[in-house]
């Protein structure tokens, strides 16, 4: 008996001609940041339990419910990946990149991993592009990462979304922050996993989505009332350089990250077509992180971008960014001969960096021209018995039908022309 299998649930297949949008957006996202100077790195899917555990938090969801936590071969404990920050970090201290010159600037795409209720938007397989900039605490770097997100978004079309930001404050503000914030929470009449969470880590209350909860910390003290005099600063300047950058902004005093090692900069890119996953993307500074993982008492900041939600978000707004064509030429051979001197003209072609594409088998030409329209190529290739005699082919370009005949001597030049 055969069995048919299907992908994990929560994981998303990106197949063509849907996959070329895909594509598309994590390009164009990771364009955004090769525009700031952000060198790549490459990360590896898991790591050591431990790094996320210390790095994320163990009192967020993301490690105490969330992780693919599993044994390997050796006994030892790893984690696919939940986010990039940590990783990022790890192989910073790991090869030193901490003691050249700073900042280090470095982007990221690739699948990362939660064990959450599949939903619309929510995956356990899903696809971020995220950049750090490490090693320099200036407001104007903090508005740099910001801005590299916006125009990411932009630049494929999306219009409809708002950057939140908060300051989450510093060192010296913290503690007398949580302490009152504590003392509030604990004075309401909440459940006792929720008390546990406020002693615990008292933030993470204000981010809780339950209506009850919401309408009882409705009147909580806010971070943005407790800033200390430095970490009021650093927000009144990351405010204006994203001012001069042309970076609209809401400053949302409730905003709350997911993950316990952001400071100070906090915030959050938000579309309200996407419903309760209203989130694409966002991120912060952190300040103590790298000392936390074994490092320098080096700030960064960064930020990770659902891929996904995006796509999800282009959708919502009936939005489609410009995705070309898988092929830019595709060849019609008619007859044997005419096949094998395809092969040849279209390895050619892509030796010179055009993409190619033919209808293989023995389709007819009704069928090839139709397979030459759902490729996206420009141009078909028309090759018979008689262009292979008089050393011509035809040239059509498909969004016209125009035909006309053209030396293969010259096919290479014709193309190029055409595709410039």
């Amino acid at each position: 008996m055969n069995t048919k299998f299907s992908a994990p649930k929560g994981v998303p297949d990106y197949v063509p001609p849907q996959s070329a949008q895909f594509v598309a957006v994590r390009d164009a996202l990771l364009r955004a940041a090769d525009l700031a100077g952000y060198g790549h790195i490459e990360l590896p899917i898991f790591e050591d339990t431990g790094l996320f555990a210390r790095g994320v938090g163990e009192s967020t969801d993301v490690v105490s419910k969330e992780m693919y936590t599993f044994a390997d071969r050796g006994g030892r404990s790893v984690t696919l990946r939940p986010e990039g920050t940590a990783g990022v970090m790890r192989s910073v201290i790991e090869n030193g990149l901490d003691r050249g010159q700073l900042p280090v600037k470095l982007r990221y795409s690739g699948p990362f991993f939660r064990y959450e209720r599949p939903q619309a938007g929510r995956y356990r397989q899903l696809q971020q592009v995220g950049v750090e900039a490490i090693g320099i605490d200036d407001p104007a770097l903090d508005a740099e990462v910001i801005a590299v997100a916006d125009a990411g978004f932009r630049s494929l079309g999306l219009s409809g979304f708002r950057l939140d930001i908060t300051s989450l404050g510093d060192s010296t503000c913290r503690p007398e922050y949580r302490e009152i914030l504590q003392q509030f929470l604990l004075g309401l009449d909440l459940d006792e996993d929720t008390k546990e969470r406020a002693r615990i880590n008292p933030l993470r209350v204000l981010d809780d989505k339950r209506p009850h909860v919401k309408e009882m910390t409705a009147d909580a003290p806010l971070m943005l009332d407790h800033l200390s005099d430095g970490a009021k600063q650093h927000f009144d300047e990351v405010l204006s350089h994203l001012d001069r950058l042309g970076v609209p902004y809401t400053i949302n005093p409730r905003l709350v990250r997911g993950l316990d090692y952001y400071t100070k900069t906090t915030f959050e890119f938000v579309h309200e077509g996407l419903g309760a996953q209203s989130g694409i993307g966002g991120g912060g500074r952190y300040d103590g992180l790298m000392e936390q993982l074994g490092g320098q008492s080096l700030s960064g900041i960064g930020f990770g971008i659902g891929v996904d939600r995006t796509v999800l978000a282009l959708a919502a707004e009936a939005a489609d960014p410009a995705v070309t064509g898988r092929c830019d030429v595709y060849g019609v051979p008619m007859g044997q001969p005419a096949r094998e001197r395809m092969v040849e003209l279209l390895g050619t072609l892509r030796a010179a960096g055009v993409r190619t594409d033919m209808a293989y088998g023995n389709r007819g030409v009704k069928g090839a021209m139709k397979a030459a329209d759902k490729s996206g190529a420009k141009y078909a290739l028309m090759l018979g018995d008689r262009d292979l005699a008089e050393g011509t082919i035809g040239l059509k370009e498909l969004a016209t039908g125009e035909q006309r005949s053209v030396s293969i001597d010259d096919l290479l030049n014709e193309v190029s022309q055409g595709r410039g």
